[in-house]
This record gives C-alpha cells, sequence and structure tokens, in this order.
C-alpha cells in the first residue's frame, strides 16, 4: 500500500515502516470498535475517521484500504454502519484516488 513505501522518519526503513503502519492501523481499529472514533462518508463517498489522533502519516483512505482487505469484521461492521448513516457506500474509487479528509470529515481533499 502506498502510506507503508514511504518512510514517515527520517532514516526508517521500509520493513519499519510496514510494521509502523500495521501497528497504527491495528489501534485505529481498536478504538473504531470501541466508539472512541467514528467513521465518516462524505458527499461523494470519501471516508474520514474522526477523532483519529495518531496517524503516523496514514491518511483515512490508506487506513481504510487496509482495514477492508485485513481488518476485523467488527471494524467492516462500523464502516457499513457510517455508509448507512450517509445513505451512500464508501466510493472505492474514490479512495483510490487519495479523496480523503484530515479533520474528521468536516473538509474533504483531493491528494495529499
Amino acid at each position: 500500500m502506498p502510506c507503508d513505501t514511504q518512510p514517515f522518519t527520517e532514516n526508517q526503513t521500509l520493513t519499519e515502516r510496514k510494521k509502523q503502519v500495521k501497528e497504527t492501523v491495528d489501534e485505529l481499529v481498536k478504538a473504531l470498535v470501541r466508539g472512541d472514533v467514528k467513521a465518516t462518508v462524505g458527499p461523494q463517498g470519501a471516508i474520514a475517521f474522526g477523532g483519529w489522533q495518531d496517524r503516523k502519516g496514514i491518511t483515512d483512505a490508506c487506513a481504510y484500504r487496509r482495514i477492508m482487505a485485513t481488518g476485523s469484521a467488527l471494524a467492516k461492521a462500523k464502516i457499513a454502519q457510517a455508509e448507512q448513516l450517509a445513505g451512500r457506500g464508501v466510493n472505492k474509487k474514490l479512495v483510490g484516488q487519495g479523496h480523503h479528509s484530515h479533520d474528521g470529515g468536516q473538509t474533504w481533499h483531493k491528494g495529499h
């Protein structure tokens, strides 16, 4: 995934970054399941994780892709609830193009 191929800190190896991304998204999943973080689906189908503080350079879109690929059923259920509340699903094409929010869905951006 793109978020685990670029070092977050100087002198960080690719292996260290991949481990950091996995651990960070695992913590996001726990917070999402506990309800400390809320998934939100934007007007065009972008995803945001409101309340997610310790991102370590990982975008909402990248975290979503990782959760959908390897995450728990409970985390996926929370995302499905957000889709239901929004009345629309996450637009996978849009997420793949880099649309994301840095502020829990208050504003939406394309790219980084």
